[in-house]
């Protein structure tokens, strides 16, 4: 398949599904429009809630649908059937290789980083591009798979939609009247092997590239992740199964602002208009070193955890065999 797609009318096709999350619901509707009856028995309470809540020009990516559906794993058939109804999707397939051939592009919307090689696996050696749910990955071995896909030509991009943020990306480049960052609070509910990149890719741009180390004192249940970045700024994510979602706290040399996501149907849609924009263009919506950097902040958390709150420098996670 060349790339990139040019201005086509794009087939993508949709996997999923794993425990608690709904993308593939709410992601192909904002692609194809959407059965509000059936989607209000998606299992999700919210998604309908901020569908409802869009102007009916904003949803629909022009020249661009899914086409094609596949549940695996968590739940299976019957749920990509609902799926497929709820977000006006025509075809059901039983295994994922049954779109290979059918469609232009693939979307992996599962939260499960250790699941993403296999299911991106087919489609990576079928040279069909993709987008991959964050996190991309949640271990050493997997990075460096997908590193090497990469160099060997493999076309993939992968984000969280809290880069997105509306009320947080009018401060990523703008914050001069904050001074020089010291410190950023951003916490984030559930758990830190799924959750935790939405909390580390909505401060990122903050500060960018040049974290030094992550330190992980918390427990499964609850988080307490301490970063460093060489900077000189101080970040902390703090987590809970049970706590509720919260806004970020960025205070400076000369003042502070805390910022609340009001939004989440523009992170989401904005994240999927980029990925349309990446496949027909080729460009990328930021460079894949920072993805890079992101996974090891992912894996580093979690080593430290394990490790009893030890201190891991980014340096010592390897990406390359």
């Amino acid at each position: 398949m060349s790339f990139p797609l040019g201005n086509k009318d794009l087939k993508i096709g949709i996997l999923g599904f794993t425990e608690g999350n709904g993308h593939p619901y709410s992601w192909s509707a904002m692609f194809n429009d959407y059965d509000f009856d059936t989607m209000e028995e998606c299992g999700f309470p919210v998604i309908p809630r901020y569908l409802e809540k869009q102007p009916k020009s904003t949803i629909g990516i022009e020249g661009a649908h899914i086409t094609h559906i596949c549940c695996t794993g968590f739940e299976g058939y019957e749920r990509a059937q609902h799926v497929a109804k709820a977000a006006k999707i025509p075809n059901v397939c039983t295994h994922p290789e049954e779109m290979i051939g059918e469609i232009d592009a693939v979307i992996v919307a599962t939260d499960v980083g250790s699941e993403h090689v296999e299911r991106c696996r087919p489609f990576i050696e079928a040279g069909i591009p993709m987008f991959i749910d964050k996190p991309m990955v949640d271990n050493e071995e997997d990075l460096k798979t997908f590193i090497q896909w990469r160099k060997n030509g493999a076309k993939f991009i992968s984000s969280s939609s809290m880069r997105y943020t509306k009320t947080y990306e009018a401060y990523y480049d703008k914050h001069y009247e904050l001074g020089d960052l010291v410190y950023i609070l951003s916490p984030m509910p559930k758990k830190y092997e799924t959750y935790g990149i939405h909390a580390l890719e909505a401060m990122y741009p903050f500060l960018k590239q040049g974290f030094v180390s992550v330190r992980n004192t918390g427990t499964f249940e609850r988080t307490i992740v301490h970063i460093k970045h060489s900077s000189g700024c101080n970040v902390n994510i703090v987590q809970g199964l049970d706590m509720a979602g919260a806004g970020m706290t960025v205070i400076g040399t000369q003042g502070s602002v805390y910022l609340q996501n009001t939004d989440s149907y523009y992170g989401f849609k904005k994240q999927l208009d980029l990925f349309v924009h990446y496949l027909r263009t080729g460009e990328e919506p930021f460079p894949f070193e920072e993805t890079i950097e992101l996974m090891k902040l992912v894996i580093g958390g979690l080593r430290s955890r394990e490790e009893g709150g030890r201190e891991v420098l980014l340096s010592e996670i390897c990406t390359e065999d």
